[in-house]
Order: structure tokens, then C-alpha cells, then sequence
């Protein structure tokens, strides 16, 4: 969890710079991107673990740490960057957190629909083994049958 605070505090030093030289947040694209996945990496790694194993205490950091910055850059944003900014800025992350959702949606349904796909070869595969089995049989009993009516 303390790279991706790291890597978070790094892409966040990014981004500040951006606006108070520009004023304008899209000049740092990539690290609002890097900023949000370490972010996003943080909560997930804290939510997956199990309660023995992670700190509540380094919890509490990490999420404190992270809402700091991110008051300090609606300041940045309000006070130093365009009109609207920070309302840009909010719409922006729902879109964000709604396209990365879908993606992990589209992901998980495509690993779902790959499975189904494997599971009914093998099936298929199955049954003509099957059908191969009972066929080679089929015309064994039919040839014994023939070879024995024909030595009487």
C-alpha cells in the first residue's frame, strides 16, 4: 500500500504544479489518471484484505492522506483555476469511475462468456465421443454378426 501512496503523492505533486502554472488540470492528464488508479488501488487493496491483516491505523493514514490532498487541490482548483473547474473536475471522476466500472463489468462478463464457451466444446466434445463410441459399436456388432451368420 505505501507504493501506491507514493505513486499517488507523486502523480498529486503532478497536478498541483499543473494548476497553479496553467490553471487548467487537463495539462496534467496523465498524472490525474495515475493519480485516481493509485488511488483506486489503495481502496481496493484495503478492502480486500483480510481484518487480520491490515492496520487500522494505516487504513486511517492512507484515506486521511489522500482526502488532504484532495481538499488541497478543490482549493487549488476554486481559487486559482477557471470558473467551473472543480465542477468539471467532480463530473469528470464519475465519468472516470463509471467508464472504469463498465470496463471491469465488460471484463468480468467476457471471462464469464469465454468460460461457457470452453465448458460446451467440451461437452460437444463429449458427445461425439459418444456417438463415435457407440457408432465403432455399432458396426463391430454388425460385422461379428455378418462373419457368424456367414461360417453357418
Amino acid at each position: 500500500m505505501l507504493l501506491e501512496l507514493a505513486a499517488a503523492n507523486a502523480a498529486f505533486a503532478v497536478i498541483k504544479e499543473a494548476v497553479q502554472n496553467s490553471g487548467e488540470i487537463m495539462s496534467a492528464g496523465k498524472a490525474v489518471v495515475d493519480y485516481f488508479s493509485a488511488k483506486t488501488a489503495i481502496q481496493k487493496k484495503l478492502d480486500e484484505a483480510p481484518q487480520g491483516d491490515k492496520s487500522d491505523l494505516e487504513e486511517f493514514f492512507a484515506l486521511e492522506e489522500l482526502k488532504k490532498k484532495e481538499q488541497e487541490l478543490k482549493d487549488l482548483m476554486i481559487i486559482q483555476g477557471r470558473p467551473g473547474l472543480w465542477d468539471d473536475w467532480l463530473k469528470f471522476q464519475s465519468q472516470a469511475k463509471r467508464k472504469r466500472d463498465q470496463a471491469a463489468r465488460d471484463k468480468e462478463l467476457a471471462e464469464i462468456k469465454k468460460r461457457e464457451e470452453l465448458e460446451e466444446l467440451f461437452n460437444n466434445t463429449m458427445i461425439s465421443l459418444a456417438i463415435a463410441l457407440l457408432l465403432g459399436l455399432l458396426i463391430w456388432m454388425v460385422y461379428w454378426i455378418f462373419i457368424l451368420e456367414g461360417l453357418k
